[in-house]
């Protein structure tokens, strides 16, 4: 799968009109923010894509791009209207993005990264981080900040943070608890070690492999079943997701449980389940 600056947009009028991810990759593009390397963005159909841009340094994330994305995903955050579903990729099919640029570490690095992936995380729409290349050190979080992880076949992944002497930060570590376990998070995180697809999709790491040919036509079909959805139901219930999974106190959780039955009886008597239950049985 090419990065989408280099993806052919010579596919044909019947794609563009049933595909969103065709859609997607034909619409204009624009930079987040002046600086060179600066990731990039499209958006169509209520969709939104998100380009990291450095491909001669492995889609490294600089201090400035953490700036940039970390003020884009507040922005969305308080969007009346956020997008259906924001994906992210790499350009290039060689690597999605090697994380924090290493010179930047023992100078920069700061709550900053952490802040940007916990609001990634916390986006009240579906992502999808789209591993079109392999994927290191942070931006190994930055997929597992994502709900969906998409990669083709022959990726390899790995987390040198030991190895440089640095202890993970709390929100990175949470997510690999939460989203790997402790024996996964344990081999990766402690030894360093490369893992390879078949055994980024058996701990969870990815959600689906799929052929390298196969990879733009699978990322069209997710597409196509979020547009299908009711985007307040999806932000509504990934909040309830991510509160349970939060844990807390027993009051804390009783809290979320309740606030979970009340949001299923509001929309079970909703206009817009009524809506749509209609349009289905007029089929």
């Amino acid at each position: 799968m090419r990065a989408p600056s280099e993806h052919p947009m010579n596919q044909a009028a019947t794609d563009l009109a049933t595909d969103p991810w065709a859609r997607l990759l034909a619409a204009p593009e624009t930079a987040l923010a002046d600086h060179p390397g600066s990731p990039k963005l499209r958006d169509s159909d209520g969709f939104w894509l998100l380009r990291l841009d450095r491909p001669d340094e492995h889609n490294r994330l600089d201090p400035a791009d953490v700036d940039a994305l970390g003020a884009f995903f507040a922005a969305r955050a308080a969007d009346p209207t956020p997008p259906r579903a924001l994906v992210i990729i790499g350009t290039g099919e060689r690597t999605f993005s090697s994380g924090y640029t290493l010179g930047a570490i023992g100078t920069e690095l700061d709550h900053r990264l952490e802040d940007m992936l916990d609001a990634l995380e916390r986006l009240p729409c579906l992502t999808i981080a789209a591993l079109s290349g392999s994927v290191y050190g942070g931006a190994t979080d930055m997929a597992l900040a994502c709900d969906l992880r998409i990669g083709r076949d022959g990726l390899r992944m790995f987390m040198p943070a030991a190895r440089f002497g640095l202890h993970y930060y709390p929100g990175g570590l949470r997510r690999y608890l939460d989203r790997l376990g402790l024996g996964a998070t344990a081999k990766l995180m402690l030894t360093g070690m490369t893992i390879e697809s078949a055994e980024m999709l058996r701990i969870g790491f990815l959600t689906e492999s799929v052929p390298a040919g196969d990879f733009d036509t699978r990322l069209g079909e997710i597409l196509d079943a979020v547009a299908l959805t009711d985007p307040a139901t999806v932000a509504r219930m990934k909040a309830n997701l991510l509160e349970l999974l939060a844990g807390g106190s027993r009051a804390e959780t009783a809290a979320v449980l309740a606030e979970m039955a009340r949001a299923h009886v509001e929309s079970r008597d909703s206009e817009e389940l009524q809506r749509r239950l209609a349009a289905r049985l007029a089929r």
